[in-house]
């Protein structure tokens, strides 16, 4: 048990770490009104990679659990942002910005699912 946690946090780490950095670099290029464009990015990245991850161990090694908790789990798991996503969306609600809490949702679900699809694709 001690090394699954251990596998999970050293991997929710990385992600966790990888995700403020894509958020900052994001944010760099973004105007205020779209600094939910980092949320989206990391969203997306984390929806390819853990298609990818997925794909392949299902592909090459459906039994290894140590990668399933370090990858999927863990960095996975620290890199997206679905809490941030709903904070932003209840946000974009107060303000009444009905046509950006729209087309936010829709884009991130249809091209996270999209991009998890893509990234199974390349794995397997």
């Amino acid at each position: 048990m001690f090394k699954e946690i251990l596998y999970v946090g050293l991997g929710g780490g990385i992600g966790s770490i990888l995700r403020f950095l894509t958020s900052k670099i994001v944010a760099r290029y973004a105007h205020d009104y779209f600094l939910f464009l980092g949320t989206f990015a990391a969203n997306i990245i984390g929806c390819l990679l853990i298609g990818v991850f997925a794909g392949w161990m299902l592909t090459n090694q459906p039994d290894n659990q140590s990668f399933r908790l370090l990858f999927i789990v863990g960095f996975c798991g620290g890199y997206t942002t679905f809490s941030a996503f709903a904070f932003e969306n209840l946000r974009l609600l107060e303000l009444g910005q009905w046509p950006l809490l729209l087309g936010y949702t829709l884009f991130s679900v249809i091209l996270g699912i999209l991009a998890v699809w893509v990234g199974m694709k390349i794995a397997g």
